[in-house]
């Protein structure tokens, strides 16, 4: 049937027949997940007695929001948590990141990184090397940073985390990859890193960085003994729905403490209008189990297809998948640049844009962003983006629709791979 809507090359058509077929396993894994997901959230929404009303926002101050309140009760019941603050007014996953850091931390405090550098926008927020300077960064503030940099086969180095974890007053776990060839850390993996923090400091706030991992499992961080985790709605959790926001969601006493930082002190969540966001937000939430299904189908599906054309994705498509991010060397900038192109051209949206490299807020290299979506910057519809730089690097991610995704990911595999 593609074939009848694009022009693809024999050899390529093969290799999506092939890949189809060796993927049906991986992907009937990923439907279970899913609906274990859905039933969690369809529990969630009636346990908490969500009604029509609650669709109807706020102006002003938003004093009183009992619609607010409904959302952020429903999301900490779904996601395992105490308590969460879920907002329109978050930008985006690394504000929402900040926002928790800054919350968290007083000057003389000490962050730790247990699982590497933290993704390059937050390192900015942290201040470290010139990212951030001048802007107000943890550092400047007084709290000192340290990290145990990851194993050579991209794994957490336990010793590391247990000499430093004593002196941390938050250690900083990154779930996703960022900009690394690793694969997402699993819940076991997070679990373990919990334990060896707990050993040594009990007292120690573990923080968790959420994105792209909602819903990729039947758990979130919080299960294996995460204190707070955040993430972005117009990634997983928003379903491809909601058009902004963040959440920040764990431990009662620790949102509490952070949502004084999201507003004022002294006036924490009990602030916040939402105007007209909330049936967008209610109904992406509700949604996401199933779009976040059809993105990890659209990875698996890439991952295969990637390696049966001679490139090494990571991860595997036969692995366990704990985001929904998919990454591998185009080996060109060429290369790079064609697979990015072939996602735009292919998109819903601004598919007669040609994608440039381009200097980008936070960033130390040039950045080419392939994103034809119906929220800017929405990272569980179909994307990809990569710095200008070797091995060029490809960070393939989202996908609301497999069947749409397919086809995307088709045609820019043929244009980065196939060209003539």
């Amino acid at each position: 049937m593609i074939e009848q809507f694009y022009q693809l090359k024999p050899e390529v058509l093969a290799l999506d027949k092939q890949a189809l077929a060796l993927c049906a396993q991986q992907f009937a894994r990923t439907e279970e997940i899913r609906d274990f997901n859905q039933l969690k959230m369809l529990r969630a929404f009636t346990d908490c007695g969500v009604e029509a009303r609650h669709f109807l926002g706020s102006t002003g101050y938003g004093v009183w929001d009992d619609s607010r309140n409904k959302l952020e009760e429903v999301f900490a019941r779904c996601m395992g948590a105490e308590a969460a603050l879920v907002r329109p007014q978050f930008m985006s996953g690394t504000h929402t990141l900040a926002v928790a850091l800054f919350g968290l931390l007083r000057p003389g405090d000490t962050l730790l990184a247990a699982t590497g550098r933290p993704y390059d926008t937050l390192e900015g927020v942290i201040g470290i090397g010139e990212a951030g300077k001048g802007c107000g960064t943890l550092r400047e503030f007084g709290v000192i940073y340290d990290e145990c940099p990851l194993k050579e086969d991209f794994t957490p180095d336990f010793d590391c985390i247990a000499r430093k974890a004593g002196q941390a007053t938050v250690v900083h776990i990154q779930r996703s990859r960022g900009y690394t060839q690793r694969n997402a850390f699993s819940l076991e993996t997070i679990q373990k890193v919990v334990r060896t923090v707990r050993q040594v400091n009990p007292k120690a706030v573990i923080f968790v960085d959420n994105c792209y991992g909602e819903f990729t499992q039947t758990r979130e961080p919080l299960a294996v003994g995460g204190d707070l985790m955040a993430g972005s709605f117009i990634k997983n959790p928003g379903g491809g729905i909601t058009p902004t926001g963040g959440y920040i969601a764990g431990r009662a006493d620790l949102v509490e403490k952070v949502s004084h930082r999201f507003t004022a002190p002294g006036i924490g969540r009990d602030l916040g209008c939402t105007q007209d966001s909330l049936r967008d937000t209610f109904l992406g939430f509700y949604y996401a189990p199933g779009v976040v299904c059809e993105a990890l189908k659209a990875a698996i599906y890439a991952q295969c297809l990637l390696e049966l054309a001679g490139v090494h994705p990571v991860p595997r498509y036969t692995e366990e998948h704990n985001d929904i991010v998919t990454c591998f060397d185009s080996g060109s900038a060429a290369a790079l640049q064609g697979f990015c192109a072939g996602i735009q051209k292919n998109s819903p949206v601004d598919s007669l844009v040609t994608p440039e490299p381009a200097d980008e807020p936070g960033y130390t290299d040039q950045v080419i962003m392939a994103s034809g979506s119906f929220t800017e910057g929405s990272t569980i519809e179909l994307s990809c983006d990569g710095p200008l730089r070797p091995p060029y690097t490809c960070y393939l991610q989202g996908g609301v629709n497999f069947t749409a995704a397919r086809a995307a990911i088709l045609c820019a595999v043929q244009n980065a791979f196939f060209a003539d």
